[in-house]
């Protein structure tokens, strides 16, 4: 069901790292996985791709569906979360992190530390839904933040990073994909 009801989005954010192949790049809070595929080809041969998620569970399912691209050592997967990310400084070339930022307590301690890792001029990409069409979800209702866009925005410029701000979808399910560059 996260695959399903999230690739296009999750699709949308891969696109806008624009990757050219022998990337070093990351999807953090991967749930599904889908995104670990997605990134897996648009770094192609030489690229490595991290997955950083909180969950066993996701864990779990990921390394048994992607053993192989684990084998390869084209994958990497880690159980952390995005305020605590285990990369040295400057690391990536690029992060996709959708869906992330509705179970971050302190969004700014995470979005400092998503700095911390990208490389000078690397982008990273947040994507969530509208906090609008969100508040009139019943699921959203168990442990969600949703944070205005503007708020988001923010707190990506106050913790370093140049935001660009592009829209996806139709007017009643509107997705924002906040890139932010190092």
């Amino acid at each position: 069901m996260l695959n399903k009801g999230n690739a296009a989005s999750i699709t949308a954010a891969v696109q806008t790292l624009q990757l050219r192949g022998g990337e070093t790049v990351a999807d953090i809070g991967f749930g599904g996985g889908f995104g670990l595929g997605l990134l897996l080809e648009a770094t192609r041969d030489g690229g490595q791709v991290h997955g950083v998620e909180p969950s066993a569970d996701m864990l779990t399912r990921a390394a048994k569906t992607r053993g192989s691209d684990i084998a390869a050592g084209r994958l990497h997967l880690h159980n952390a979360r995005m305020d605590s990310l285990p990369f040295a400084d400057g690391a990536l070339d690029g992060w996709i992190s959708v869906n992330t930022i509705y179970f971050v307590d302190d969004l700014g301690a995470a979005l400092r530390e998503m700095r911390r890792v990208l490389s000078p001029g690397a982008r990273g990409v947040i994507g969530i839904a509208d906090p609008r069409w969100m508040s009139r979800q019943a699921f959203t209702k168990h442990g969600f933040a949703l944070r205005p866009v503007t708020d988001v925005v923010a707190a990506m410029e106050y913790a370093g990073l140049t935001t660009e701000h592009h829209t996806t979808g139709g007017p009643e399910a509107t997705f924002h994909l906040l890139t932010g560059t190092h």
